[in-house]
């Protein structure tokens, strides 16, 4: 599919109304609450798989005096905004959840853990750590080590999930998130974000690295997004990394490479002193948000004249 077949005017639309909704992951409107929803589930399943002592559909719960009795629907206040949650419950009643706690209302700290989680490339052992930095030293580490299993099946049923044939625009960027094994340092998260043909919002992935950002690693990030069904994408927007140009196009030939907006700006205030950075941020926006080529081109005399 080539860029140009898709209609320009739904290029325009769908980045102007990802532009103005900020395709943000975490906060109100971001894109983690899904997520978010899969990882507190898991978590909570392998804490029943803990308490019953069996794994859900094992017959070795036939007879042993308790056993799962359906799930009951929960609120909860999230950093990336209201989450609504299946909690599971027991026959006996006797099942006391920790990661949210009967009565809880107000989790924080879940943009982290979420975005820790689920990135694809974390070890066993790095998962492990994190939940039982989460769930503190009061849960035993066979119970962490139950629930990481079930947070690991969770999250790679998300991970492997198959995409769509075709994205108009797909973002790419790279944020640090803390995580300790052992101890605690800075992993670098790469994360895809796209708009769909329908207009609507997607993680289409989280990676983990093991160093700073690179394109050779962006090179195996796309090529596995490319493997789960993105035959094309018409536009990927990123920075302004080295290499990562090429990179892009290796997988998607025909695709548009378009450098973030903001990185852009970022990139003017180089050569101006800081006092100025505002102004010109205001005074960048009409070459940017014009219609049409020729318009923008005009806007960037008038900037160029007043600058």
């Amino acid at each position: 599919m080539q860029p140009d077949a898709l209609d320009d005017q739904l290029i325009g639309q769908l980045v102007d109304r990802a532009r103005a909704s900020g395709l943000q992951l975490t906060g109100t409107g971001g894109l983690l609450q899904q997520l978010t929803k899969k990882l507190l589930e898991s978590a909570l399943e392998g804490e029943m798989t803990d308490h019953l002592g069996y794994e859900k559909h094992d017959p070795a719960g036939t007879g042993s005096g308790n056993s799962r009795n359906g799930v009951r629907s929960k609120t909860v206040l999230t950093e990336v905004g209201p989450v609504e949650i299946d909690v599971p419950r027991d026959r006996e009643g006797s099942f006391e959840p920790q990661l949210v706690r009967k009565r809880q209302r107000r989790l924080s700290g879940v943009d982290e853990m979420v975005l820790s989680l689920s990135a694809r490339g974390l070890t066993h052992g790095e998962i492990s750590a994190h939940l039982a930095d989460v769930y503190g030293a009061e849960v035993s580490k066979q119970t962490i080590s139950t629930i990481t299993d079930q947070v690991i099946e969770g999250m790679a049923e998300w991970q492997n999930r198959p995409l769509d044939p075709v994205y108009p625009v797909v973002f790419i960027d790279c944020v640090h998130v803390k995580l300790r094994d052992g101890q605690v340092a800075n992993r670098p998260i790469y994360v895809a974000l796209a708009v769909t043909v329908e207009g609507t919002r997607e993680i289409l992935g989280l990676w983990a690295g093991d160093g700073g950002e690179g394109a050779k690693y962006w090179l195996h990030v796309l090529t596995e997004i490319k493997n789960r069904g993105v035959a094309d994408v018409c536009m990927v927007v990123c920075d302004g990394l080295k290499g990562l140009p090429d990179a892009i196009a290796a997988v998607w030939p025909q695709a548009v490479t378009q450098t973030c907006i903001v990185h852009l700006i970022r990139a003017s205030f180089r050569y101006a002193a800081r006092q100025d950075w505002d102004k010109i941020s205001k005074a960048l926006k009409p070459v940017y948000t014009a219609p049409t080529e020729d318009a923008a081109l005009e806007r960037f005399v008038e900037f160029s004249e007043a600058w």
